[in-house]
């Protein structure tokens, strides 16, 4: 085994969420660019997006695969690669098929990448022996502000969206190579285990842990994806204030998670589960009863402080729950995530034009007010170890 520590594997995981962030925030910000240089509509992005969340569903699915089979370090760096190469793809213009063809390959990229990164988050925190979840998706968070700021930057000089996309494909590159035999070495092998212990218990982990990071994903993907385009096509927001949306809400996502890891331990994942859908609830609804550019950058940024909280209580759980089977069982879990953002992204997009993209975002505020009663579960998720 390599003499590196797990405070460094930590760090370089740490690297891996800060990657992915970087690149997902740059795809996103890039929204309103790619639709004006291809020349496509809302329509248009939205079924592209069904697509991308599909093939990513599937890639979370190779992850399990890989992790089982070697170790979900080279899922990791694997996806890694893939996500380089889908974004490097996207800084030119193509024709449009192309241009799907891109996307879907960031997409099996993108999938793979989110579920090994929490594989690899809870061993390490594991091996570290506290909480460390939190800190870890702060750095995807921080990524994805320096993004943003760089799309606003790169939109207001005429620059075009190619210097954020195309910094994010570097760094995911070059992470991926570090991670190759730096990540995280352990792995389960349990794979029968998820049918050997308990299937009931390890059912409703996946279940309850999956509705919650169903819910926070589709606040996230409902802001992540939309909120650039609303702020410019419906409120006219000037092209330098466009991606600051979605900037606000990476910033309070941002400040949420630097704190998580102390307050969880303190209030309890309940208490915090239960706040944490609340306020992004409230959020979403901000946006809907004002509809102007500084209140729905304040709303986004109140969304951000729950989604912030609730993703890494979300994962630790499932991971702690059944930590004999923690790699199957967060690749189950991971799978809600896409499920989360076809309701946030497409279903958003397909509803702007008959009912207005402002009054979508009422969809993500029914899907707290229909989770919360599941957050109280979370209090009795365990699965008996195997003797």
């Amino acid at each position: 085994m390599s003499d590196m520590s797990a405070g460094a594997r930590a760090r370089l995981i740490g690297a891996g969420y800060a990657a992915q962030g970087l690149g997902y925030a740059a795809v996103v910000t890039a929204l309103p660019a790619f639709k004006e240089r291809q020349g496509i509509d809302d329509a248009f992005v939205s079924a592209i997006l069904l697509l991308v969340c599909v093939v990513a569903a599937g890639g979370s699915v190779i992850a399990e695969k890989v992790a089982a089979r070697w170790g979900s370090r080279y899922a990791l760096a694997g996806g890694l690669f893939l996500v380089g190469a889908g974004l490097a793809g996207t800084t030119v213009g193509t024709p449009n098929a192309l241009f799907v063809v891109i996307l879907l390959c960031y997409g099996i990229g993108l999938g793979t990448v989110d579920a090994s990164l929490s594989m690899q988050g809870v061993l390490v925190q594991a091996r570290l022996g506290r909480s460390v979840m939190s800190r870890l998706f702060a750095a995807y968070t921080a990524a994805a502000i320096v993004a943003a700021l760089l799309m606003s930057w790169s939109l207001g000089r005429g620059s075009g969206a190619t210097i954020a996309v195309g910094a994010a494909a570097g760094f995911s590159v070059l992470v991926g190579l570090a991670g190759w035999r730096g990540f995280e070495p352990a792995r389960t092998e349990r794979s029968s285990v998820v049918h050997e212990a308990g299937g009931r218990a390890v059912r409703r982990v996946v279940w309850v842990c999956g509705m919650l990071i169903f819910t926070a994903f589709l606040v996230d993907s409902a802001v992540s994806t939309w909120s650039s385009v609303y702020l410019k096509d419906s409120l006219a927001a000037k092209a330098s204030v466009v991606p600051l949306g979605y900037a606000a809400y990476q910033a309070m996502v941002l400040v949420s998670r630097l704190f998580a890891d102390h307050m969880v331990p303190r209030a309890g994942r309940v208490a915090m589960a239960v706040g944490s859908l609340a306020v992004s609830g409230a959020g979403c609804a901000l946006v809907v009863l004002l509809p102007s550019v500084p209140a729905a950058v304040v709303g986004f940024a109140i969304a951000g402080i729950g989604v912030g909280v609730l993703v890494p209580l979300a994962f630790s759980a499932a991971g702690e729950a059944a930590a004999e089977s923690s790699d199957e069982v967060i690749a189950r879990v991971n799978l809600f995530n896409y499920g989360g953002a076809l309701l946030g992204a497409v279903l958003l997009g397909a509803l702007s034009e008959p009912i207005s993209l402002r009054i979508a975002f009422l969809i993500p505020v029914l899907g707290v007010i229909l989770t919360l009663p599941l957050a109280r579960r979370l209090r009795h998720l365990t699965v008996a170890p195997v003797s």
